[in-house]
């Protein structure tokens, strides 16, 4: 077919592309479940056919890969002939197909091996050994294995490299050695005479076995100034270092190193590596670690050289071990100078204990004024010095440059020229310089300085030098020597504070508010400052006083008011200054000042202290005058003071004690009436006056005696509220009734009262009434007394002794009166009267009352008669709540207005409980009480033997029960298995009991709920403890025997049935039960069908096999089951399970070991191959070079390699897990070694040459001349682990000798 058609043709696929089997035939769905069923079975065979190979030995086993090589070739090309949809595949696909199914059949049947790590490795032996698992080697000749029996077959030369072909020499060519001084660019300096800094040197290729260098004198000029210019700077030193000096430095700078490290450790500080400051302490740090140091390269190392002088270093020459010079890198020379240092000048520092400054007047930001202060600086100039200034918290950094010494020239002669003269570094110097400040705002002002820098670059942080200062005071000297800290911040701080002046003035007095003072008394002045600083603490205030009086007008002997000027001082802690006034008068604040600052004087600065009067009274008497004679009196008064006033006076009747009384006042006038309600003689006086400002003043004022006669009163007593603002009583029984009369004024009195009836009134007088209380008995009206009803009784009018009549307006009384009592009693007939309810429950009792309600009702119980019983009542058909059982009996009622009576026949109620249920072990039921703790004890019973109990219960069905079930232990306690409910509607039920495990298992019953009590409601009704329902029963174990595991057990032929191993637990049998056992076996022999049986009594609950009387007379598996087991309970046994009532035991016969080769002769290497008769697995002794080992073999046949040459001899060999052992005496060998070559003699050499030179490559070769050996030479690689390319390969031959040496000048491996 054409691509032509193809492409005129969009509906349908080309020819060529279609089905080699028509759709219409068999669909295309269908092709590809039969192809690929297809496939998938031939690789099933594939795989069966890979079992036979590996484990069933043939003479014809290359036929599998033949066979399957062309099965999968003719399967992938009908594949593709068929061109089924979506299993056509390309040619290329194809190809890849076949070769990748022939790669893994070749992998399967034995036809590719290959080789990993120096050892073949292969699915199965390309030798023709069926079973690649029986392969294994003998130990090595050598090392630590082969000391050690038994374990050098762990070992074998599989799993390394070839052994006989050891070392290798690596040839590097170097690079031209150098070494560069200071090659991170770092400044050094000495902080002291003492102190050494390490200057390091970068070396490349080289090992240096000595270096020199010269040590020039800072401020040395060559050419300049003759010898004794020279001699006043110093002398040139020339040092030379050998390598032992410098592995010393570089010793003590690790140890160094490691000390800083561990200590660092416990403070984890930051270890930054060399500073810029290369002082003491940065010689203890690693430059590797350095941040812009780059890590050393595997060419490079480090020496050092340690300086303990300042000088300029200029490093001569380096050479190593072969006296070769190194190329040094330039610049190859640094300077090393004394440290630079700062701090404040001595006078400036100690000229003040406290340096403040206080605020110009008038000034608010400032002290307004400027300071100097001098600075000490040391160091190489020209110098730079970075400090900075913090004001009220804000930071203001500065830094000053170029700081030189003014009288420094530099001296040249005439004819120098520039070139000639060569200068080191100036000499340091002591330079002081001015710091102009300006104190411009008010606070503190701290001057700290930062750092120095030198002119060499060492950049100092102040204060790392602690010195003595000269010129400082002893004792802040001896202070600062004691406080390191302390003599830092006294170097480098500088603080001056500048202080806002005070202000003060009084507080809450002023010229428009003066301050009053009491007589007697003082008074506090408050005088505060304002806008003082607390450092300025405490202040000194003068005040002055000034009498309100002229001095000559002053009263004589009055101290107080003679003028004065004092100096007083404010409390610790406190602004505010108090000051007690004790003589009016003006009081001036004349001066202020701090323990700085003068301070201001504000307003206001006068206090007035005016002294306030003594209240007085005008008091004037007035009598009042009635018919009877003198009731009462009245005072008017006229007070003087600041209101509000209080006066209190004294009223004393009789020989009566005296009684205080008193009375307000809110102005300067006022008027008291006194009218007492008895009748005698008074006394009246005014004893204290109070005011704003005084208490309780006495008061002198006139009194008044006075018989007080008051006005006759009439009122009645002891009677209730009745309607309309009338009183009111009750009347019950009688023709008269009793009102009570209270009469004031003067006796004796007459009295008219008025009884208004319903249908007229009458008035009656009580005549010569000589009490103050007094019952009258008035007479009931006729009808009212005949029918009840009510009345009222007024009083019109009374007369005292005097003759003076006074008509009484009085709330009148009314009088109610009853004929008829009221009663109470049950209702019910008293067959009826009868109620019973449960426990928690109340009972209604119904009542019938008559009368007024509410009731006062009173009862009691006949069971308890001396405790009576209250209760309120509303409805005349109330009803009486209680709850507690017994006869209730009524005693006494009273309604609103009187008392009643009970109907006796009526008089009492029973109330009853319906009892709560019980239960009750039935009669019919075998038990033993146990009188000791209420228990029935049950016959015992077998272990999962159904077991009950009858109950008998008493209440109304149905029942719900819950009761408890323990379990009792060993040490005489109880644990509590389960508390079920179980629920009865008979009052005769079943109890199940259980009996699932062996123990004594105890029953309480706790609660017992019915119809009446439910358990869900009563839920806290539990049974007490003494009247629980209590039973136990001991439940028996029931025996049984079972095999501890089912491991086989393996015996030898002719073997008594006896324990192999002791420890071993195979062939355990684990009983339970009571002993003594009574154990019955039974011992079938499978090939021969014989069953032998035995009976076995036992005293343990453990016991292994053992029965010397059976022997083993046949070879094969015997299977051993337990039959049955009794123990002393007679309970039936326990029926074991299948998998633990038997074990086999396997008898075999005498294993035997056959070789497939019957050479003596074997090189190391070679591959011995054996036959194993027996039963697997087997345990194979043999004996090497006189040392013994045993390997362990789990299928046959058994393949050994040898790794050690000498005599191999086969000894022993077992089976049945190292039982029926044969010893081996006729299979005996000699194993001859492999020739070896070594390079460097087995070693990894490298050896680094320079251009032009060689190196020497030596090989021993171990065995018999003449030698062949082959070697290569490979290029180097970075990549570890990875060989270079091979550059060239050569062979010598006849070599006699067993050291043969080559000599390269190339570089490779």
């Amino acid at each position: 077919m054409s691509s032509n058609s193809g492409s005129t043709r969009a509906a349908a696929p080309p020819p060529a592309q279609q089905p080699l089997v028509p759709e219409s035939f068999i669909d295309v769905p269908s092709q590809r479940l039969y192809i690929l069923s297809l496939g998938a079975l031939l690789q099933a065979i594939k795989a069966f056919d890979f079992l036979q190979y590996s484990f069933f030995s043939n003479s014809d086993q290359g036929s599998y890969g033949k066979k399957w090589f062309l099965v999968d070739l003719i399967f992938c090309t009908c594949l593709a002939r068929l061109r089924i949809p979506r299993l056509r595949y390309s040619k290329s696909v194809v190809v890849l197909q076949v070769i990748f199914l022939w790669i893994l059949d070749g992998l399967l049947f034995g036809g590719i091996t290959f080789n990993v790590g120096g050892r073949t490795w292969m699915t199965v032996p390309s030798i023709g050994f069926a079973n690649p698992g029986a392969i294994t080697s003998t130990p090595q000749s050598s090392g630590l294995w082969s000391l050690i029996p038994g374990l050098g077959t762990l070992v074998g030369s599989y799993s390394d490299r070839d052994a006989h072909l050891l070392g290798q020499h690596t040839v590097r060519m170097s690079p031209i050695s150098t070494a560069h001084l200071n090659p991170y660019g770092q400044t050094f300096c000495l902080s002291s005479s003492g102190d050494s800094v390490l200057i390091p040197i970068l070396l490349n290729n080289t090992n240096p076995a000595g270096m020199r260098y010269t040590l020039f004198p800072l401020g040395y000029v060559e050419g300049v100034g003759g010898e004794k210019a020279r001699a006043s700077t110093g002398r040139i030193e020339r040092v030379e270092l050998s390598a032992k000096e410098l592995k010393a430095i570089e010793t003590a700078r690790l140890e160094k190193l490691q000390l800083v490290r561990l200590s660092s450790s416990k403070r984890s500080p930051d270890i930054d590596g060399y500073d810029d400051d290369y002082d003491e302490e940065d010689e203890d740090e690693d430059p590797l670690n350095l941040p812009n140091s780059p890590s050393l390269q595997r060419t490079q190392s480090l020496a050092h050289i340690r300086l303990n002088k300042p000088g300029k270093l200029q490093l001569d020459h380096v050479f190593d071990s072969s006296n070769v010079e190194t190329r040094l890198v330039y610049p190859s020379e640094v300077t090393v100078v004394p440290c630079p240092r700062a701090h404040f000048a001595v006078d400036s520092v100690f000229t003040r204990r406290e340096d403040v400054r206080c605020a110009i007047p008038g000034m608010t930001n400032g002290a307004g004024e400027e300071v100097v202060l001098d600075i000490d600086v040391f160091g190489v100039p020209p110098l730079s010095l970075r400090w900075y200034k913090e004001v009220g918290g804000r930071r203001e950094s500065f830094m000053v440059e170029g700081i030189e010494d003014s009288e420094h020239v530099r001296h040249r002669t005439p004819g120098e020229s520039s070139i000639s003269a060569v200068s080191t570094s100036r000499a340091p110097a002591n330079l002081r310089i001015p710091l102009a400040v300006s104190l411009d705002a008010l606070g503190t002002h701290s001057y700290i300085l930062e750092s120095v820098t030198d002119s060499v670059g060492n950049v100092v942080h102040a204060g790392t030098e602690v010195q003595v200062l000269d010129g400082a005071p002893e004792d802040l000297l001896h202070k600062a020597s004691g406080n390191e800290d302390q003599n830092v911040r006294l170097k480098t701080h500088r603080s001056i504070t500048v202080l806002r002046r005070p202000g003060v003035s009084f507080k809450h007095c002023g010229p428009g508010s003066p301050t009053s003072l009491l007589v007697g008394a003082d008074a506090p002045l408050t005088v505060s400052t304002i806008g003082a600083d607390e450092l300025d603490a405490p202040w000194d205030i003068d005040i002055s006083y000034q009498s309100p009086l002229a001095e000559d007008e002053s009263p004589v002997g009055i101290k107080r008011n003679r003028p004065w000027s004092k100096g007083f001082q404010t409390e610790k802690g406190k602004k505010d200054l108090i000051l007690h006034a004790s003589a009016p008068g003006e009081y001036h604040v004349t001066r202020i000042k701090g323990r700085y600052c003068e301070g201001d004087i504000l307003s206001p600065d006068t206090c007035k202290v005016i002294e306030r009067p003594l209240p007085v009274a005008e008091i004037e008497w007035k009598r009042i005058y009635e018919c009877s004679g003198d009731i009462g009196v009245s005072a008017s008064l006229v007070l003087h003071g600041t209101p509000p006033f209080q006066v209190y006076y004294h009223m004393q009747r009789d020989n009566e004690p005296s009684r205080e009384l008193s009375k307000t006042f809110a102005s300067s006038r006022g008027e008291i009436t006194i009218q007492p309600e008895r009748s005698g003689h008074y006394v009246f006086r005014f004893t204290q006056i109070s005011d704003a400002n005084y208490k309780k003043v006495n008061l002198k004022g006139p009194s008044i005696d006075q018989v007080v006669h008051p006005p006759a009163s009439a009122e009645f007593s002891n009677s209730v509220p009745g309607g309309r603002g009338k009183k009111k009583i009750n009347s019950c029984s009688g023709s008269q009734v009793d009102v009570d009369i209270d009469l004031r004024g003067t006796g004796p009195w007459n009295l008219a009262v008025q009884i208004v009836g319903p249908k007229g009134s009458e008035i009656m007088q009580v005549p010569n009434i000589t009490t103050s209380s007094k019952t009258l008995q008035l007479p009931i009206p006729k009808a009212i007394d005949r029918d009840g009803g009510s009345f009222e009784i007024d009083l019109v009018s009374v007369e005292d002794a005097y003759g003076c009549k006074r008509a009484l307006s009085v709330p009148g009384l009314v009088v109610n009166v009853r004929r008829v009592q009221p009663t109470a009693r049950f209702y019910g007939k008293q067959s009826q009267r009868h109620v019973t309810i449960l426990e928690n429950e109340e009972a209604r009792l119904p009542l019938r009352l008559t009368g007024d309600g509410p009731w006062q009702l009173r009862y009691r119980r006949a069971d308890h008669p001396d405790k009576v019983y209250g209760a309120t009542l509303s409805s005349p058909n109330d009803e009486l709540l209680v709850g507690k059982k017994g006869l209730y009996e009524l005693l006494e009622v009273a309604d609103s207005q009187c008392p009643g009576s009970v109907v006796v026949n009526d008089a009492t109620y029973r109330v009853d409980h319906v009892p709560r249920p019980s239960a009750r072990l039935s009669p019919e039921i075998q038990s033993t009480f146990e009188s000791f703790n209420g228990s029935h004890i049950l016959p015992p019973i077998c272990e999962g033997v159904n077991d009950n109990v009858d109950l008998e219960l008493t209440g109304r069905p149905p029942f719900q029960i819950m009761y408890n079930v323990a379990r009792g232990n060993d040490l005489g306690g109880t644990k509590i298995l389960d508390q079920p409910t179980f629920s009865s509607i008979q009052s005769r039920t079943s109890f199940q009991l259980h009996t699932s495990e062996a123990a004594r298992i105890y029953y309480e019953v706790k609660q017992i709920g019915d119809a009446a009590y439910p358990l869900a409601k009563n839920k806290d009704a539990i049974i007490p403890r003494s009247e629980r329902l209590l039973f136990e029963q001991q439940v028996l174990r029931r025996p049984s025997a079972r095999f501890k595991n089912r491991n086989r057990i393996s015996y030898c032929l002719s073997d008594t049935l006896h324990p192999r191993d002791s420890s071993s637990p195979d062939g355990m049998i684990v009983l339970e039960g009571s002993p003594p056992f009574s154990l019955d076996l039974s011992i079938r022999n499978l090939a021969t069908s014989e069953v032998h049986t035995e009976t076995v009594i036992l005293q343990d609950s453990a016991w292994k096999l053992d029965i010397p009387s059976y022997t083993f007379h046949s070879i094969g598996p015997h299977l051993i089951t337990i039959e049955s087991v009794q123990d002393s309970s007679r309970c039936e046994q326990v029926v074991p399970g299948p998998s633990h009532q038997s074990i086999w035991v396997d008898v075999a016969e005498t294993a035997a070991i056959i070789p497939f080769d019957r050479r003596e002769d074997f090189c190391v290497g070679d591959a011995f191959q054996f036959q194993l008769e027996g039963t697997p697995p087997w345990t194979i002794g043999y004996r090497i070079n006189g040392r013994s080992y045993t390997q362990e073999a789990k299928i046959s046949p058994f393949t050994i390699v040898q790794q050690q040459p000498g005599e191999f001899v086969v000894t022993s060999i077992a089976h049945q897990q190292k039982m029926c052992k044969t010893a081996v005496t006729d299979l005996r060998y000699n194993v001859h070694t492999l020739p070896s070559a070594r390079v460097g003699h087995g070693k990894r050499i490298i050896q680094d040459i320079h251009e032009g030179d060689q190196a020497e490559i030596l090989f021993t070769l171990i065995g018999e001349p003449p030698f062949t050996f082959t070697y290569q030479r490979a290029e180097l690689t970075s990549k570890k682990g990875m060989q270079g390319k091979v550059l060239e390969t050569h062979t010598v031959s006849g070599v006699t000798t067993k050291e043969y040496s080559i000599f390269s000048a190339l570089e490779g491996f």
